[in-house]
C-alpha cells in the first residue's frame, strides 16, 4: 500500500509556500523517511527556482484568487494582509497519489519522527486535538472548542487519513460545508466570517460522530506544539529551534525560548522563512 506526505503550496504575494515546501520536503524526508508530493499554482516558479526533485509528484492546479483575506504578523509591531488561500484542503482525497496520507501545513516544521508511527496504526483518520502554546503566557482555550458554547477544536494542520468509503464521505462533507459556509458559522456560532479548516473539519467530525463526542477521528501521537503569529523563529538548526515568544503585557519584546527534538507549528511564516534563506545559504 503507498503511502507519503502531501503539501499545498499557493503563493499570496508575500509568503512563499513553494520555498515553504521545498524545506519541509527535505526534512519529512529525512525525518520520516517517506516520499512526499506538492500540490502548487506555482509549478514554472518551482521548477524554476528550486530543486523540484524532492517531490515525488508535482500537482498542478489553476492559479486563482480567493475572497478570503487576513492579516499575518510578523512579531507583535509588524503585519502584512494578504490573501488567505485555504479553499482546497478538502480535495486532497482525490489528488493525493497515496492509499495513506500525511497531510501537513508547510509550516509545520518536523524535527524528531513520531509522525511516522501514523502509518502502523489502525485509526484510518487522525488529527491534533490537544495542543499547547509554547509561549505559555496567552488563553489557549480558544483551540479548545470552536467557540465559547461550541464543538471541540481539532488542528487540520497535520492529518492522516487512508483512503476508505467512510474518509471519503468526511472530504466530501467538508466539502459542502466549505459552499455552505455561512450556514455552518450560524449553526456552530462562529463570529469570524473567514473560512477556516480547522473548523471546517471540527465541524464534519462533528457530524461524522452523529452530532456528538465519538471516536471517528484520532489524536496523532505527541502534541500539537505551536508558536503564534506574535512569536518570531530566531534560529533553526537541524531539530534546534530558538524562538523570541511574546512577553505579556509588554508589547514588543519577547522572552527566549529553545526547543530540541520537538516539531513545531511555526506560525510566524516571515519569520520562518528567513530563517529558510539562511539554511539554503548554508547548503
Amino acid at each position: 500500500m503507498s503511502k507519503g506526505a502531501i503539501l499545498i503550496a499557493r503563493n499570496n504575494g508575500n509568503i512563499d509556500y513553494v520555498k515553504q515546501s521545498v524545506f519541509l520536503a527535505e526534512r519529512i524526508q529525512y525525518y520520516l523517511k517517506i516520499p512526499v508530493s506538492i500540490i502548487t499554482d506555482s509549478e514554472e516558479y518551482l521548477k524554476s527556482d528550486f530543486d523540484h526533485t524532492v517531490f515525488d509528484q508535482i500537482i498542478a492546479i489553476p492559479y486563482k484568487k480567493t475572497a478570503n483575506t487576513r492579516a499575518y504578523n510578523d512579531g507583535t509591531l509588524f503585519y502584512k494582509t494578504a490573501d488567505f488561500k485555504n479553499d482546497i484542503r478538502h480535495e486532497v482525497y482525490n489528488l493525493t497519489p497515496y492509499n495513506e496520507t500525511l497531510l501537513l501545513d508547510t509550516d509545520y516544521i518536523i524535527a524528531n519522527d513520531l509522525l511516522s508511527s501514523c502509518f502502523n496504526s489502525n485509526n484510518d483518520l487522525m488529527l491534533f486535538k490537544s495542543s499547547e502554546d509554547i509561549a505559555k503566557v496567552r488563553n489557549e482555550k480558544e483551540f479548545d472548542y470552536v467557540s465559547d458554547y461550541s464543538i471541540e477544536f481539532y488542528w487540520a494542520t497535520v492529518v492522516f487519513f487512508r483512503k476508505t468509503q467512510e474518509n471519503e464521505i468526511f472530504f466530501d462533507l467538508i466539502s459542502h460545508i466549505y459552499k455552505n459556509w455561512k450556514h455552518y458559522t450560524r449553526i456552530y456560532q462562529i463570529d469570524s466570517p473567514l473560512f477556516r479548516n480547522d473548523f471546517a473539519f471540527s465541524i464534519a467530525i462533528h457530524i461524522m460522530n452523529g452530532f456528538q463526542k465519538g471516536n471517528f477521528a484520532q489524536q496523532l501521537p505527541g502534541k500539537h506544539l505551536y508558536t503564534t503569529d506574535k512569536d518570531i523563529l530566531w534560529n533553526l538548526k537541524n531539530d534546534e529551534m530558538l524562538f523570541l515568544v511574546e512577553k505579556k503585557n509588554y508589547l514588543g519584546e519577547y522572552t527566549a525560548i529553545k526547543t530540541i527534538g520537538q516539531s513545531i507549528h511555526v506560525m510566524n511564516k516571515f519569520s520562518l522563512e528567513r530563517e529558510i534563506d539562511r539554511v539554503f545559504s548554508n547548503e
